[in-house]
């Protein structure tokens, strides 16, 4: 399989999962054992806000470690979906959060308790 079909078909994969669940977190390892700080610090938050999400470990495959940094055009990991939008890195996320605007943000979207 090429290179590019490996690529398209991770792509799909996003798509899908993104699709799918209101509401997904591409981190390393997994939502009840993250394996880097930043994937950790997000689901903190979404813990702590009583969001569900859909945690895809990313340390699965190179492919989908690569081909999520080209699917959203964003270099880092962890990446934050809702509603099949692109909402940012942990950077984002930790800034939205401690603005209040990530709560705002997920209510007006349907994806967090009232």
């Amino acid at each position: 399989m090429s290179e590019a079909d490996v690529a398209d078909r991770v792509h799909a994969f996003i798509k899908q999962a993104v699709t799918d669940n209101p509401v997904v977190l591409f981190m390393k390892g997994e939502p009840d054992q993250p394996r880097c700080g930043f994937s950790s610090q997000v689901v903190q938050i979404l813990d702590h806000l009583e969001v569900d999400f859909v945690g895809v470990d990313v340390l699965q495959s190179d492919a989908l470690r690569d081909g999520i940094k080209t699917f959203s055009d964003w270099p880092t990991i962890p990446q934050l979906y809702v509603k099949g939008e692109f909402v940012g890195g942990c950077d984002i996320v930790r800034e939205m959060y401690q603005a209040g605007e990530l709560k705002t943000f997920l209510e007006s979207q349907g994806v967090t308790p009232a």
